[in-house]
């Protein structure tokens, strides 16, 4: 089955790249993908990734939807004054944006150590293979 984005009639997009293929000079129904998303390279590959995404992005799911909650049904606790004019929801919502920087940090991080390397043996075998 072939899917192949062709943009419409009168777009701005250049019609002839999506003619052609990939820029790797190739399009999808190229054996070579097959054969490379079926590598246990690529496989390792997408186990490393989403090991780390997916619990990652489940415990942020949790942390930002029980914010939410807290903000919504439990008004008197948010309100809660710290320190001044400061309360709990904003310091929870501060964390928010905190824990938003520290999971880019922690991804940059395993991705430099886990995924860029396999990631970068996988491209060259493709183009090795495609003739680029």
């Amino acid at each position: 089955m072939e899917h192949v984005f062709v943009p419409k009639s009168g777009s701005k997009v250049n019609r002839h790249f999506y003619e052609q293929g990939s820029s790797m000079g190739t399009n999808e129904t190229n054996p070579v993908w097959e054969k490379t998303q079926t590598s246990s390279e690529f496989q390792d590959l997408k186990k490393s990734f989403r090991g780390f995404a997916f619990p990652l992005t489940a415990a942020f799911l949790v942390w930002y939807f029980a914010y939410i909650l807290l903000t919504a049904f439990a008004r008197e606790w948010i309100a809660t004054k710290l320190v001044g004019n400061i309360n709990i929801g904003l310091v929870l919502g501060i964390l928010q944006f905190a824990s938003t920087f520290v999971i880019a940090w922690l991804y940059e991080r395993h991705s430099s150590k886990h995924l860029d390397d396999q990631s970068e043996t996988i491209k060259h075998q493709v183009e090795k293979e495609l003739g680029n």
